[in-house]
């Protein structure tokens, strides 16, 4: 043939495709996924056999790595020696693997991601989990394929007892597919699949009663079992693994202790990004963080200031490190000699047939050896009987062939059994051996019965199966180190935390702080107060509240955007500190500044927050929108571009309250700068979306004029209490301010002059409250609104704090100041 005649015509499309589809295979088949068998991929299956063949049992001495890498490279594995010493490191690993397979001696790596020592330094042999792996290999349990040279034989999947795909899971990356499978307790594997042996038809769920999830090496808390179940009935699902960790407590700070970390989290990148974050002030209240592991396990101690609160920084590292860690598992497995996705139920069905396969084999295998010596046994036993005129045939006999010829035909043998009544020695004639071989062949025929019985009774074959899985399970039982909580969601940091009154500051500039309410001392009136915050020299304390740390603060914007935070998010701090800028807290855009703030417990449909706007605008909007509200915040009104927003509350939807509950609506109270005042009901404010603009509250009789605050009444007994720029303030009757329409020019609020300064803000009386009011400066006084006087609405009033060259910027109520009992 000529070169011409030779050369063929492919398309280069065809022949990519070809080429690549035998390469994927390859990797598929031949490298990165498990069998579903045996849980091993080849690799393993070569690394276990390898060492079988060099008797490296669990009993033996160690031999060097380099030893058993250059026979596994050498006869079944061509792939180079770095892979196969790689896979060999991590079965010897106990943070790797959950029972392991190799029995490693000398240095094969930490926790902390430090590499094994080279091979030529390292010993290993087989643990007894890798026997039990072998265990019947020799008995002809499973098929033999040729090596990548076709000059030996090696077993295409391994017998194993041990249900090791769920026991040591696996991970891979494939060519267009990846497998992540958790590992698992043993013994609760085990408990399942023996359910499952009596009762085929058994659901999820019955088995779910035996496995309660995955079980890490490394122990760690799973959080969630929607996950768990989602990956066992269709083979893809996500967990959540947090670290174990406690708290330790001196009489100065809070040591958070971690004793268990998430699967596969390297300790010492742990250790070293939680230092960071802690320098970088990304997480507050940390000042040292040590590794202080040992042979006795893992204990990374993060030591905290001593205003910092344990729980809330330990929230803070699950949320910015992988002390909590997401497992995506994919039950990923080759099923005859193909990639699938399998159900949990599907991978234990296919162990049990897997495991049935290997037991009939070997059933066989011991059946015929049984019956082939029983065969010759046979003949021995008419060799006996006949023993004199056996040996007189024998001697007459010309050779050895003509002795086996005369043996078969005078006595009905076969050629083995005369072959071995030809090799029998002279001793066997003796009594005692006699009686041995009686004895034998009494046993081997009652082996063959037994065997025999097995390969015609499913359920007793079944029994077999089970009599080995409950031996493995006695052998290798331990306890399970991973933790299952029921519900994610349920965990809840607020259960952790105190529920006590805070009082809560903000500055003009935007730094925010919480300090408890004992801080503060009750005072007379007139006083001149406590400091309640050092600011910098152009800053003022420009707002504060009062509220409980389980509450939620709505934080409004002057562009009509709305955040929320915790208040236990906010840091704690003395009474002077500066406390912390809220655009670390909340993710404010540039320029963009709050001008509300609220707290609420719940964010229920029976309630509405209303928006008051600097131009006379109320928006009315059900609480519920913003139960949801984004990192980046959500929009919460639709402002003009001349106008913002100058606070909100919170009112009643009385649509939406039983009848029985239901008390006289609530009126609105809004009060501007000027000292004018309207008062309408609230259901003159019909609910609007989160993205409508609004509707006039109140019109303005002077063109700088504008609205500085409101308040909502809930009954005509009410008083609300006004107080002025230089501190003077009174108590009026909310009957003296005539109830009008929405959108009126309203009534004077309170009598202003140079003496009062213009109108701060107002709010409705509660004598079972006090008064904070807040000074520019950053002082604060607290008083009894009992002892302020009552007077008329166009009156001045009395002077409550003593502000001398200083004004009042903000007024709120807080709850009174528990007194001590007194002692006898």
């Amino acid at each position: 043939m000529s070169i011409e005649e030779s050369i063929q015509d492919i398309k280069i499309k065809e022949s990519v495709e070809e080429s690549y589809l035998e390469y994927s295979m390859s990797v598929i088949i031949g490298r990165a996924l498990p069998d579903a068998r045996d849980g091993l991929k080849p690799v393993h299956r070569r690394i276990l056999y390898a060492m079988h063949e060099l008797g490296m049992g669990s009993r033996s001495a160690y031999k060097k790595s380099a030893r058993i890498v250059g026979d596994v490279i050498g006869k079944y594995h061509p792939h180079g020696d770095t892979a196969v010493y790689d896979a060999l490191v991590r079965m010897a690993q106990d943070f790797s693997m959950r029972l392991q397979l190799i029995d490693g001696q000398g240095n094969f790596g930490s926790i902390d991601g430090d590499r094994a020592a080279a091979m030529r330094y390292t010993e290993a042999k087989m643990t007894a989990v890798s026997e039990e792996i072998l265990r019947d290999i020799e008995k002809g349990t499973v098929e033999f394929i040729p090596n990548y040279d076709a000059s030996q034989k090696e077993p295409e999947v391994l017998p194993s007892r041990i249900p090791n795909l769920l026991v040591n899971g696996s991970n891979g990356i494939a060519v267009g597919m990846a497998t992540n499978i958790p590992p698992h307790r043993l013994s609760e594997i085990v408990d399942a699949l023996l359910h499952l042996i009596d009762n085929k038809e058994a659901s999820l769920s019955d088995i779910l009663e035996f496995i309660q999830g995955p079980d890490f090496p490394t122990g760690g808390i799973i959080y969630g079992k929607g996950g768990i179940r989602e990956a066992y009935e269709t083979g893809r699902g996500r967990i959540k693994i947090r670290a174990k960790t406690h708290i330790e407590k001196s009489k100065t700070k809070d040591m958070i202790v971690i004793d268990e970390l998430p699967y596969q989290v390297n300790k010492a990148n742990l250790v070293k990004q939680i230092a960071e974050l802690a320098k970088e002030k990304v997480i507050d209240g940390i000042s040292e963080v040590r590794d202080e592991s040992d042979r006795e396990g893992i204990r990374v101690v993060i030591e905290l200031k001593k205003e910092a609160m344990s729980e809330i920084v330990l929230n803070h590292l699950f949320k910015s490190t992988p002390m909590e860690d997401t497992f995506g598992i994919i039950l990923l497995a080759i099923c005859d000699k193909r990639p699938k996705i399998f159900t949990l139920l599907e991978l234990l069905h296919f162990f049990i047939f897997h495991r049935k396969n290997v037991v009939i084999r070997r059933i066989i295998f011991e059946l015929e050896k049984a019956r082939a010596r029983a065969h010759i046994l046979e003949g021995l036993r008419i060799a006996l009987e006949h023993i004199d005129k056996i040996i007189e045939l024998i001697k007459k006999s010309k050779d050895t062939k003509d002795a086996n010829n005369q043996l078969i035909q005078h006595y009905q043998l076969s050629e083995t059994q005369a072959q071995a009544i030809l090799e029998m020695r002279l001793q066997r004639l003796s009594g005692l051996e006699r009686t041995k071989i009686q004895e034998e062949y009494k046993r081997l025929l009652e082996e063959i019965a037994h065997l025999d019985a097995i390969l015609k009774s499913e359920d007793k074959l079944n029994e077999v199966i089970k009599e080995e899985l409950l031996e493995v399970r006695e052998k290798f039982y331990d306890e399970r180190r991973t933790i299952i909580e029921e519900d994610y969601d349920s965990i809840d940091i607020e259960d952790l935390i105190p529920n006590e009154s805070v009082v809560v500051t903000m500055s003009h500039r935007g730094y925010v702080k919480r300090v408890p309410l004992r801080s503060y001392e009750k005072q007379n009136r007139g006083g001149k107060g406590k400091v309640s915050g050092n600011t910098h020299e152009d800053d003022f304390i420009e707002s504060f509240f009062v509220s409980d740390t389980h509450d939620t603060i709505l934080f409004i914007t002057d562009r009509g955007q709305l955040y929320w935070l915790k208040v236990y998010k906010i840091p704690e701090a003395g009474r002077t500190a500066i406390g912390k800028a809220v655009v670390n807290l909340i993710k404010l855009e540039a320029g963009e500044k709050i001008m509300a703030t609220i707290t609420t417990k719940d964010f229920n449909e029976d309630k509405s927050l209303a928006f008051f706007t600097k131009k006379g605008l109320i928006k009315r909007t059900n609480l519920s929108e913003f139960k949801n509200v984004r990192s980046i915040g959500i929009r919460a009104i639709s402002l003009d571009e001349d106008d913002e927003i100058v606070t909100a509350k919170i009112i009643q939807n009385y649509s939406l309250i039983e009848p029985a509950n239901l008390s006289a609506p609530q009126q609105i109270l809004v009060v501007t700068y000027k000292g004018m005042c309207v008062r309408f009901l609230t259901d003159e404010v019909r609910e609007v979306g989160r993205n409508a603009r609004g509707v006039t509250a109140i019109r303005f009789k002077e063109e700088n004029d504008y609205v500085i605050g409101a308040a909502v009444i809930n009954s005509e007994n009410e008083e609300v209490l006004s107080v002025s720029e230089k501190g003077i303030g009174k108590r009026t009757e909310v009957s003296e301010y005539r109830m009008t329409k929405r959108g009126g020019k309203g009534v004077i609020a309170m009598k202003l002059t140079q003496k009062t300064g213009q109108l701060v803000g107002i709010v409705s009386v509660d004598e079972s409250m006090d008064l904070m009011v807040l000074t520019g400066n950053g002082k604060m006084i607290r008083v009894d609104m009992h002892s302020i006087r009552k007077a008329g609405r166009n009156t001045s009033g009395v002077i409550i704090v003593n502000v001398q060259d200083e004004w009042v910027v903000s007024i709120a109520k807080c709850p009174k100041e528990e007194k001590e009992d007194e002692q006898d």
